[in-house]
């Protein structure tokens, strides 16, 4: 199967994991960098994440033109995705969604820190970026590219970055790597809000997250990215293959 096509099957997979994990629910989407191409990226038409299938998938310019034959209405914050890869050539996909608990903490003082070993990639802290700072009243929507790079700058070096009333993003190295960053930045964000009813909160030190991270990155076969998508692939009912 060529590589475009594994990867496009990759995205049907996590675009089913986000919702059925309760990151994604009408709404949110997630790409990958085209494999041959590194100046395009994979991301379906504009489609609920749940209902998205194979055929689905069309291939985008960075700067979010549409490349695929008959392409179908894309996506309106396709520039985020676009920007980020424009910004960071290690970056191999984008998740983009609104979780509830994460949205919370893009309109509080309060910042979103790792509180769970599982939850490392989020990073020693996650910024927050908040349109209005430079773009004045807006639909919150990042519907164009200057906004876009301007959310880069905001993410900056990090894997993950809050919206202030809106939603997060989150990067990877894979599909796999930024699904799990989205998964576990909701988990922490509702983690990290009952443990601040009971007391004051340990976080992870820096060092922690360094040494997390870099445990994750160099994972065996079953464990860490791996072992954590095959069992969301079969929580949300994906075909073992796309699961491989």
């Amino acid at each position: 199967m060529p590589q475009r096509d594994e990867l496009a099957r990759d995205l049907v997979a996590a675009s089913r994991i986000l919702a059925h994990e309760g990151v994604c629910d009408a709404f949110g989407h997630v790409s990958a960098r085209h494999p041959d191409d590194p100046a395009r990226y994979l991301l379906a038409r504009a489609r609920s994440p749940e209902l998205v299938e194979f055929e689905d998938i069309e291939e985008y310019a960075l700067d979010g033109t549409p490349l695929s034959p008959g392409a179908r209405k894309p996506f309106l914050e396709r520039f985020i995705h676009g920007a980020l890869y424009e910004a960071r050539p290690d970056v191999m996909s984008v998740v983009h969604s609104h979780s509830r608990t994460v949205v919370a903490y893009s309109v509080v003082q309060e910042r979103l820190r790792p509180v769970m070993h599982s939850c490392a990639t989020i990073g020693a802290e996650v910024p927050v970026w908040d349109a209005r700072r430079c773009f004045g009243d807006t639909t919150l929507l990042v519907c164009d590219m200057p906004m876009g790079r301007d959310l880069a700058t905001g993410l900056g070096g990090g894997n993950a970055v809050l919206m202030r009333g809106h939603g997060s993003t989150t990067i990877g190295r894979s599909v796999r790597e930024a699904v799990y960053t989205a998964v576990y930045l909701e988990v922490n964000a509702s983690l990290q809000e009952r443990a601040g009813r009971l007391g004051e909160v340990t976080f992870l030190s820096p060092g922690e997250v360094e040494k997390i991270n870099a445990r994750l990155l160099h994972g065996l076969p079953g464990e860490g990215f791996g072992r954590a998508w095959d069992y969301w692939c079969r929580r949300a009912g994906v075909p073992e293959r796309a699961a491989s």
